[in-house]
């Protein structure tokens, strides 16, 4: 793994530097005392994968900082900071923060931290490249902009925190929104909720000209897979910090939080989970992720 350190403290810097040197967590790339220069085209040229950054610095703060490069940096963000304020620490994660430290720095949580964040980045890579080989095997040419923007947008949105906007049931779920916006599912849901699975399936293999009855069955699939990798994403999260908004929000919004606790505990143990250890309920996530994008739409 390759770090950016950012900190007006040389101490802290030095410090944060020695513990990854010590305990082979990787590469300390960049050490800055400011952010002011930090941009994402110099993240990504520099290859940085996480980036720990404190809190209150001169000339630009660090939740300005991420704020500014949101959108820019792919990886993870790992803040530091003496304040306790749960008002600011739930700012910094509004920013864009994906894990929040508090000083003085504590070697062992620091460690915890770094690595579960480096296995939740293999994870996340292996995930990708499997999904990568499996979309090679079943080549799709559907169509890109199905939904309309403004949900599309919000949607999309929401895979990315999920860790699944470029899985390979992620152009399955978008459209899926579209057909749900449609008069025809209006006519099909109650109150709400959503149509039966086989319905949307068939709907949405009409719309691709494709087979309903094979299309349905391989979409299933694929949303399956999907939904897994999510899973497993968020219990990676909560294994860092069960804390994180994002957890308590998208832990028991998606999916049952046994599962989650199971998923988070075969992490906590270095095992691999195994999609057969839960029950992947699909109605359920896709009723979430519509009523959140909806939501937010609005």
């Amino acid at each position: 793994m390759n770090f950016a350190l950012i900190d007006d403290d040389e101490a802290v810097r030095s410090m944060l530097q020695d513990i990854i040197e010590d305990y082979d967590l990787g590469t300390v790339v960049l050490s800055l005392p400011s952010a002011v220069e930090v941009t994402g085209e110099l993240l990504r040229r520099q290859d940085i994968q996480i980036l720990i950054i404190d809190l209150l610095m001169p000339g630009e703060s660090g939740t300005e900082a991420v704020t500014r490069l949101a959108g820019e940096f792919p990886g993870k963000i790992i803040m530091l900071s003496q304040v306790e304020s749960k008002d600011m620490v739930g700012s910094a994660y509004e920013s864009g923060v994906d894990y929040y430290i508090t000083k003085p720095l504590n070697r062992n949580e620091i460690v915890s931290v770094l690595k579960s964040v480096s296995e939740h980045l293999r994870l996340s890579a292996f995930a990708q490249n499997l999904q990568n080989s499996l979309a090679g095997l079943s080549p799709q040419n559907l169509p890109k902009e199905t939904a309309p923007k403004s949900l599309r947008r919000e949607a999309e949105g929401k895979l990315r925190e999920l860790g699944i906007s470029s899985a390979v049931g992620a152009t399955d779920m978008l459209d899926i929104l579209n057909y749900l916006e449609s008069p025809a599912a209006a006519t099909e849901s109650k109150s709400g909720s959503l149509p039966p699975l086989k319905a949307i399936f068939s709907a949405v293999a009409e719309t691709r000209g494709t087979d309903p009855v094979r299309e349905s069955k391989a979409m299933e699939q694929r949303l399956r897979r999907t939904i897994f990798q999510a899973l497993v994403s968020v219990a990676g999260m909560g294994i860092v910090d069960c804390t994180n908004p994002k957890f308590e929000d998208a832990a028991p919004l998606y999916f049952d939080y046994a599962d989650v606790r199971l998923i988070m505990k075969v992490l906590e143990n270095d095992q691999r989970p195994q999609m057969s250890q839960v029950r992947i309920n699909i109605k359920k996530f896709l009723q979430a992720l519509w009523d959140a994008s909806k939501q937010n739409k609005a």
